[in-house]
């Protein structure tokens, strides 16, 4: 039986959960989708959050992951019902008035855009929690269901195949440094 403090607790918990990762969690869905869209993801991860209570960890950290893990899935499961297929392509950026052709960042700018189209979905989704989105390894690879060290490997692949898109004259092998691994 529940009783009304016990459902005080939850309606804070949940209020305090919401409060700290709302905003992370609308830019992480921003970068993937329209701001229309994905304010009604974050929304329905958040109604997920509050029916899932229960499980949502307890710690900080943990619950960000999960909320992003979360996240991701309502955004996957919208786009496999509108039957569209690039569920994770990343906009990098979005060219607006401020930067115009002959500026001096169009031409960086325009070289990102291309050498990031060159990554696929995996690379692009690697590269994005860590860079966009500022989660740890253990974070990262818990959105994505793997282990921190299978996350650690896909983004110095990642990061490798972006420096190769941006430089395609430069040597295609790249050591492994640990402090990369690290990241």
């Amino acid at each position: 039986m529940t009783t009304e403090s016990d459902e005080t607790t939850d309606a804070q918990r949940f209020a305090a959960l919401y409060e700290h990762n709302y905003a992370d969690v609308l830019r992480f869905l921003v970068r993937r989708t329209t701001t229309e869209a994905a304010e009604d993801v974050a929304h329905e991860a958040f109604l997920v959050a509050w029916r899932r209570l229960d499980i949502v960890p307890e710690t900080a950290v943990d619950a960000r992951a999960w909320l992003f893990k979360t996240a991701r899935n309502c955004l996957l499961a919208s786009y496999r019902g509108q039957s569209q297929r690039n569920a994770l392509a990343v906009r990098l950026a979005q060219v607006s008035d401020a930067v115009e052709p002959g500026d001096e960042s169009w031409g960086a700018l325009v070289d990102v855009s291309r050498a990031w189209d060159q990554l696929s979905d995996q690379q692009q989704e690697t590269i994005s929690l860590a860079a966009f989105d500022g989660l740890e390894s253990a974070e990262a690879g818990r959105v994505l269901g793997i282990s921190a060290a299978t996350y650690r490997l896909r983004l110095f692949r990642a990061r490798n195949a972006l420096r190769a898109a941006l430089n395609p004259e430069a040597p295609s092998h790249t050591p492994i440094h640990n402090e990369e691994l690290k990241s």
